[in-house]
């Protein structure tokens, strides 16, 4: 029986509404609701030095949306309408609440359009965390 690699093991594919606080490697197919860029920076004197550019996307699947934060490159694949394979994708907290991104060792694909339609009314965005600190006994 041939060994398979490591590392090469098969992405499980998750759905938006079992994203959890603190949590990374994820590998989810989404949706793109809408997308505003919220940071443009880049000086026209040094085109050399690279632009960076952070858009808010709101992306969902048939269980919720999520805000993911899309930052220089992935801003262009995620378009409204488009759906988009999020590999290794991580949760980040801003201000009490998760943002799905994906970073340097992750990769965000367009893919063929997916079938569901969007559960836009249960957005994990919204959802509130405290931070407690568990003390180990």
């Amino acid at each position: 029986m041939a060994e398979a690699k490591p590392g090469m093991r098969k992405p499980v594919f998750i759905k938006v509404d079992q994203l959890r606080p603190g949590t990374s490697g994820h590998t989810l197919t989404v949706k793109v609701v809408s997308s505003k860029m919220v940071l443009q920076k880049g000086r026209s004197d040094a085109p050399q030095l690279r632009q960076m550019r952070i858009a808010e996307c709101m992306v969902g699947d048939e269980t919720g949306i999520i805000v993911f934060t899309a930052r220089n490159e992935q801003v262009d694949l995620m378009k409204p309408d488009t759906t988009v394979i999020l590999r290794n994708g991580k949760i980040d907290m801003f201000k009490g609440s998760m943002r799905l991104a994906v970073d340097k060792w992750g990769r965000v694909e367009v893919t063929e359009p997916a079938s569901f339609t969007v559960k836009e009314d249960n957005n994990l965005s919204l959802v509130e965390y405290e931070l407690v600190n568990v003390v180990e006994e």
